[in-house]
């Protein structure tokens, strides 16, 4: 169990906060994460690595000569934001290009990609190289759909020395791919890990049981077995990794048997000396094999093994020196001639000036008032949505929700005082909730946002087939990003029931609080079918038999969310002011 925080809701921006002031000789942090303290003297290939918190030494921890120039780093467990990764790639960026890599999660992808094409709008070289090592969340012939675990050190590690020796853009990104390529990864589970704050693990096993072919991100194996002896165990993992040995793949490799964060130095140990003499019986060389925590799930109890196959262009690569807070091989001396970089200002706040008509600003205060009301229904519910998700999930749905609603209702308080219209509110909302929740519901939520505001505009308050537009251009923008379809198990199951009633309804000449109401309703009962839907896109498709009977958090919330804006964007009378408690006068 995490014992020792504040406010659990602060816990990992303080965690990185200390961790910067503990090794500023080598790290100084920036907004959404941290960077080399020293600059190079010649443009290089920034390497940066990315994911949620809770994975120490992954990944600030591997910030440092020879491996990573910066690290992107989100809340536990969930994906930082796009405006994360993109600041983080500007202080780190020295006029070679920049390279994101990090685990295959729909919410790495999206928030990367979109900082990537921010990027390369601003003259920036930019790639990204996606991590898929872990071979029990999916069949080899979907490897593309596998998820990065454990194996993202092998890859971090071989793409910061090809870096390091001044390699350009594309072999860095190349050699790196060809190590994921080369490397797999299996996972066992002993027992579950603790969010700070939280009264219980994100999973049980009974006694002597283990969950095999987990993740790192608190999700319960997909098979849960007898817990063996160590010698067992380890001719588990190790059949397991030879069965998927690459296509010509050499005798020389990595071996990593890695801690996921409360597992026993000593423990690995125990269970090396079985998976070595396997190995090396199966006709191996092991090339400087690491034992130890690299990459780890808060307090989880279990163990991972990963093999990369090497060859003359990898092993040198995983061989070289590098020198990290949390890491060290060899002697990775600071390039000559590198800069130490001190803290830079951000140069005050930017002034934004709107402009709207007062229709448009008046109804940009129903606008509040509903998300207001969102946030004290998703407050209501966060316990609720972390148990859904934690039963094949990471647990964090609740959580991520909340931290989404706050920062879009500060966001939309904010642009209104200052005189915004209503597709400024909604747009400056979705910003901040995309910003601060992180994962792939934030990015989704904040672009739905976004694409609703954009719609309605400032001009005028919408009229009833605006609106319903706006409500379109939301699912359209959801649904072109994350590529989700009505059956896939995701928010969209509950998106599109509703935004089609309502387009239709309108359509039909149903009074707009009506149609809201029976469109919102069509979304509830559309979430609630999920519970029979196996989960076909996300971190729960690995775990899809372990979902069923339960609905999608990310279809529940959004039903929630939608119910309760109703009075708000629906009303045809009087404007309220903001505020819950202002209710009343909204929908009166």
């Amino acid at each position: 169990m995490t014992r020792i925080f504040n406010d659990p809701a602060d816990f990992a921006d303080e965690a990185l906060a200390g961790f910067c002031d503990l090794h500023a000789g080598l790290v100084r942090q920036v907004p959404g994460g941290a960077v080399r303290r020293h600059r190079p003297s010649q443009p290089k290939v920034a390497v940066l690595a990315g994911g949620g918190s809770g994975h120490y030494p992954a990944f600030a921890g591997l910030i440092g000569a020879g491996l990573a120039d910066g690290a992107v780093v989100g809340n536990i467990f969930t994906s930082p934001s796009a405006q994360q990764a993109y600041s983080v790639a500007k202080a780190a960026e020295s006029g070679a290009g920049v390279v994101f890599t990090y685990g295959n999660y729909a919410g790495d992808v999206l928030n990367f990609g979109m900082a990537s094409e921010r990027l390369a709008n601003e003259g920036i070289a930019v790639e990204n190289v996606l991590v898929t090592d872990d071979i029990a969340s999916a069949t080899p012939s979907e490897s593309d759909k596998r998820r990065g675990i454990a194996g993202d050190f092998t890859v971090f590690k071989v793409m910061g020395a090809a870096a390091e020796r001044g390699d350009n853009l594309a072999d860095v990104v190349r050699l790196g791919r060809k190590a994921n390529s080369m490397t797999r990864t299996i996972g066992s589970a002993f027992h579950g890990c603790t969010f700070p704050g939280a009264e219980a693990p994100l999973f049980t096993l009974k006694d002597r049981q283990m969950g095999l072919g987990l993740g790192i991100h608190g999700e319960p194996g997909l098979l849960d077995t007898e817990l063996p002896p160590a010698k067992e165990l380890g001719q588990e993992l190790v059949a397991r990794l030879l069965a998927e040995t690459p296509a010509g793949a050499g005798n020389r490799i990595a071996v990593i048997l890695n801690g996921l964060g409360s597992t026993k130095h000593e423990e690995l140990f125990v269970l090396w000396l079985t998976v070595a003499p396997l190995l090396r019986a199966a006709g191996y060389t092991l090339v400087m094999p690491e034992v130890g925590e690299l990459v780890t799930s808060l307090d989880m109890s279990g163990v991972s093994l990963t093999i990369t196959w090497l060859d003359e262009e990898l092993e040198p690569l995983w061989t070289a020196p590098a020198e990290t807070p949390a890491y060290r091989r060899g002697n990775a001396a600071l390039t000559s001639g590198s800069q130490s970089v001190d803290e830079k200002s951000d140069g005050g706040i930017d002034v934004v000036e709107f402009a709207a008509t007062a229709a448009s600003r008046e109804y940009a205060a129903r606008c509040a008032a509903a998300l207001d009301a969102a946030q004290e229904t998703i407050h209501d519910a966060e316990s609720r949505l972390g148990d859904m998700d934690a039963i094949a999930g990471d647990g964090d749905h609740g959580r991520g929700m909340v931290r989404g609603i706050d920062a879009a209702v500060a966001a939309a308080a904010k642009a209104l005082g200052d005189g915004a219209g209503a597709g400024d509110v909604l747009g400056a909302a979705g910003d901040a909730w995309a910003d601060k929740a992180g994962g792939t519901s934030g990015v989704l939520w904040g672009a739905g946002l976004r694409a609703f505001g954009e719609s309605i505009g400032n001009e005028d308050a919408p009229s009833q087939e605006e609106l319903a537009a706006g409500v379109t251009a939301f699912a359209t923008r959801i649904t072109t990003l994350g590529k989700a379809e009505v059956g896939d198990k995701t928010m969209v199951d509950a998106l599109l029931p509703f935004a089609g009633t309502f387009a239709k309804l309108v359509s039909s000449g149903t009074a707009t609080e009506a149609a809201w109401a029976e469109a919102a309703a069509t979304a509830t009962s559309a979430a609630e079918a999920t519970a029979s839907l196996r989960p076909l896109k996300g971190r729960a498709r690995p775990l899809a038999e372990k979902s069923l009977g339960t609905p999608d958090p990310g279809a529940t919330s959004l039903a929630m969310v939608f119910t309760v804006m109703g009075p708000y964007f629906a009303a045809s009378q009087a404007v309220a002011g903001t505020g819950a408690a202002n209710e009343a006068g909204a929908i009166a």
